[in-house]
């Protein structure tokens, strides 16, 4: 298999890719951008409640 077949075929697969629209790009960011917001918030919750466990267990 020689390089001009492989690139042949690369073209021809990247006809089939379906890219996304600049709406849906918008939507998956803002989508990422909140669970991200969800996720930290609730990780920061367990951190000060088991900061303030340990402390009250320690002292």
């Amino acid at each position: 298999m020689d390089i001009s077949t492989h690139i042949r075929n690369a073209k021809l697969e990247l006809t089939k890719v379906i890219f996304p629209t600049k709406g849906q790009v918008k939507q998956a960011y803002i989508a990422v951008v909140i669970v991200v917001a969800v996720v930290a918030s609730f990780l920061a919750l367990v951190d000060v409640l088991m900061s303030s466990v340990m402390s009250m267990i320690l002292g």
